[in-house]
C-alpha cells in the first residue's frame, strides 16, 4: 500500500464532529497518516494582520502541540475542546500519526470544498450534525483520490 495519506476531518468541536473524528481514527487512518482537522470560522471583523491574510487562504498548518495550547489558539479564535484534543492526542501516540489543524474562514461549505485541492486532502470525513435520515449515520467520507 502507498506512503502517507493526508486524511481530512471538518471539525466543530460539536458532538457529532468528534463521533466523525472518532471514527476516522478507528476506522482510517493508519500508521504514518496524516490527520488533517479542518475547521471553518464565520467571516467577521479581524483587527489582527495575520487573520486579515488568512482569511482567503487559511491559516498555515498548526501542529498538534501548538494547537493544545489555549494560549497559542487564541490568535486563531479558536478553542479545542478537551475531548477533541484527547481523541487526537491519544491517535497521535498510538497510532504514529501526524496530527495538524487548518482554520479558515468564510462560507463552511465552500472552504471545506476548497480545503480538499487547497490542502490538498486524500478524503475528508464530514458530521452532519444530525441532520441526516437516519441518527445510527453521523458522518460521511469524500474520499478524493483513494
Amino acid at each position: 500500500m502507498g506512503g502517507c495519506r493526508r486524511v481530512g476531518v471538518a471539525v466543530d468541536f460539536s458532538p457529532c464532529s468528534r463521533k466523525a473524528l472518532q471514527w476516522a481514527v478507528d476506522n482510517l487512518v493508519r500508521k504514518g497518516d496524516h490527520l488533517i482537522l479542518v475547521s471553518v470560522r464565520p467571516i467577521g471583523y479581524y483587527e489582527t494582520g495575520e487573520l486579515q491574510l488568512w482569511e482567503t487562504t487559511g491559516s498555515p498548518l498548526i501542529p498538534l502541540s501548538d494547537f493544545s495550547n489555549h494560549d497559542n489558539m487564541k490568535k486563531y479564535q479558536v478553542s479545542p475542546d478537551p475531548e477533541t484534543l484527547d481523541i487526537v492526542s491519544t491517535a497521535s501516540n498510538q497510532k504514529d500519526i501526524i496530527v495538524l489543524m487548518k482554520i479558515f474562514w468564510g462560507d463552511a461549505r465552500e472552504k471545506l470544498c476548497e480545503s480538499i485541492d487547497g490542502i490538498p486532502l486524500d478524503c475528508l470525513v464530514i458530521g452532519n450534525r444530525g441532520l441526516g435520515k437516519s441518527k445510527g449515520l453521523s458522518w460521511a467520507v469524500l474520499a478524493t483520490s483513494w
